[in-house]
C-alpha cells in the first residue's frame, strides 16, 4: 500500500463516518478563526489607522502647550502658548516651512440653521489659511477663506459633511446661514467626507472659522485659547533638521532659560504611526496567545477522537495486517486522517476568522477588506503540525496493535 492509497482510504473512511468528522473539523475551525480572526482584526484597524494618520502627512511636525501628567499638584503649569507667540513663531519660520496657527475654541457646540440644530457635539476651530492643507482637508464644494476675511475676522464658516447633511439634507449649504457660540455665520465651503476612525469623525463634525474670528469670540470658562501650531516642509528627509530649529526659536519665543526644559512640545505627525505599530505588536501576541490556547484544547479534542476512531476500527487493522500492511502503513494511514481533518477543518477557520477580523476592524474604522496571506499560511501550517501531534499517537497505537487480538475484537 503507498503514499497515495493511504490518501486515498484515509479519505474513504472519512467520508464513512462523515458527522465524526464535521464534529472534529468544527473544533480545529473554532481554533484557526479564533488565531486568524484576531489577527486579521489587528491588521485591518493598524491599516485603517494607518491611513488616517499618514494622512497627516510625514513631513510635518506640531507644537502645542507642553502639559504635565497630574502625579503631583507640586508640578509646573506651564503657560499656554500665546497669539503673539505663535505669530512670531510663524515670521520667523516663514520662509523655511509652512506655518499654521489654529485653536480649538469648543469642542461640544450646538449648531443651528433656520429649522434644524445639530447635536451638541460639534468642534469649532480657529484657523490659518494653511490649516486645511496642513491637516489634509479638501474642499467639496464651495471656496476657502480670503485674506480679506482671514484680516478682518468676518463671521464665515467651513463645514464638515456630517453638518452639512443634518442641517441642509436636501438643499446647498453654500451661502447659507448657520448660528453657534451667539453668532450667525455664512457657511463659504464643505469639506470632503474624511469618515471616522478610533470612535471618531475626523472633519466631519467640525466647522473652521477664520482664526481672527475665533480671538473675538469669548470662552465659556472665561479663559484665553490656547494656540496650535504646525509646521510643514517640502522635504520630508531635512524634517529633522527642521524640527531642531524650530525648537530654538520657540525656546527663544516662549522664553525659555537655558538649561530649563522646553515650556511647549513638539511632535512629529508619523510619531502616532510609530506608536500605533508598537501597540498593535502587543496585541498580535496577545492574539497569538489567544488562538495558541484554543488550538491547544482543540488538539486535544482531535487526539481523543481520533483515539475513539482507532478502537472502533480495531477489527479493520487486524483485516489490513492479515492482507500484509505494515506497521509503518497503518500508522501514516491514521496519521494522514488526522492531517486531513485538520486542514479540512482549517479552511473553513481561515474563512471565518478572515470575516470575523474585517468585521471588527470596520467598527474601529473605514478601510479595505483585508486579506492577510502571511497569517493564511501560518494558519494551513499550524494544522498540519496540530495534525501529526494530535493523530501521531492514535496512529502509534493503532500501528501496534497485535492483528490476531484485533481480530477477535468485538
Amino acid at each position: 500500500m503507498d503514499l497515495f492509497e493511504n490518501i486515498r482510504e484515509s479519505i474513504r473512511a472519512i467520508k464513512s463516518n462523515l458527522l465524526r468528522t464535521v464534529l472534529t473539523g468544527l473544533i480545529i475551525s473554532i481554533g484557526i478563526m479564533s488565531l486568524v480572526g484576531i489577527l486579521t482584526a489587528v491588521d485591518g484597524m493598524k491599516h485603517s489607522l494607518n491611513q488616517t494618520f499618514s494622512s497627516l502627512g510625514a513631513n510635518s511636525f506640531d507644537i502645542r502647550k507642553k502639559y504635565n501628567n497630574g502625579q503631583s499638584r507640586s508640578e509646573k503649569v506651564y503657560p499656554n502658548i500665546t497669539y503673539n507667540e505663535a505669530i512670531k513663531f510663524k515670521e520667523l519660520m516663514g520662509q523655511k516651512a509652512q506655518v499654521g496657527i489654529s485653536a480649538n475654541v469648543s469642542g461640544a457646540t450646538v449648531v443651528k440653521s433656520a429649522t434644524d440644530k445639530t447635536n451638541p457635539n460639534i468642534n469649532i476651530i480657529a484657523g490659518d489659511e494653511f490649516y486645511l492643507p496642513g491637516q489634509n482637508l479638501n474642499l467639496e464644494r464651495g471656496r476657502s477663506f480670503s485674506s480679506h476675511e482671514l484680516e478682518l475676522g468676518t463671521n464665515v464658516a467651513i463645514i464638515g459633511k456630517e453638518i452639512s447633511g443634518k442641517l441642509f439634507p436636501k438643499t446647498d449649504p453654500i451661502n447659507q446661514y448657520i448660528t453657534f457660540l451667539g453668532r450667525r455665520f455664512k457657511i463659504v465651503g464643505e469639506l470632503e467626507k474624511r469618515g471616522s476612525s478610533m470612535g471618531g469623525s475626523g472633519g466631519d463634525r467640525m466647522i473652521l472659522i477664520p482664526l481672527e474670528t475665533g480671538r473675538q469670540i469669548p470662552l465659556a470658562s472665561g479663559g484665553t485659547l490656547t494656540y496650535n501650531i504646525k509646521t510643514s516642509i517640502s522635504r520630508p528627509e531635512e524634517l529633522t533638521y527642521v524640527m531642531g530649529e524650530a525648537t530654538g526659536v520657540m525656546r527663544n519665543v516662549r522664553q525659555d532659560k537655558l538649561g530649563q526644559q522646553e515650556s511647549f512640545e513638539i511632535r512629529r505627525s508619523d510619531s502616532l504611526i510609530q506608536s500605533l505599530n508598537e501597540i498593535s505588536g502587543y496585541l498580535k501576541v496577545g492574539g497569538f496567545v489567544i488562538g495558541f490556547i484554543t488550538l491547544l484544547g482543540a488538539s486535544v479534542g482531535l487526539m481523543n477522537i481520533m483515539m475513539v476512531s482507532v478502537n472502533e476500527r480495531t477489527r479493520e487493522i487486524g483485516v489490513r495486517k492479515a492482507l500484509g500492511a505494515t506497521a509503518q502503513q497503518i500508522q501514516q494511514q491514521f496519521l494522514i486522517e488526522a492531517i486531513v481533518i485538520c486542514i479540512l477543518g482549517g479552511i473553513v477557520g481561515i474563512f471565518l476568522g478572515i470575516l470575523m477580523g474585517n468585521g471588527i476592524a470596520s467598527l474601529i474604522g473605514e478601510g479595505g477588506f483585508i486579506v492577510p496571506w502571511i497569517w493564511v499560511f501560518v494558519g494551513l501550517t499550524i494544522c498540519v503540525v496540530v495534525g501529526v501531534l494530535s493523530g501521531f499517537y492514535p496512529a502509534r497505537r493503532a500501528s501496534k496493535l497485535d492483528p490476531i487480538e484485533s481480530l477477535r475484537y468485538e
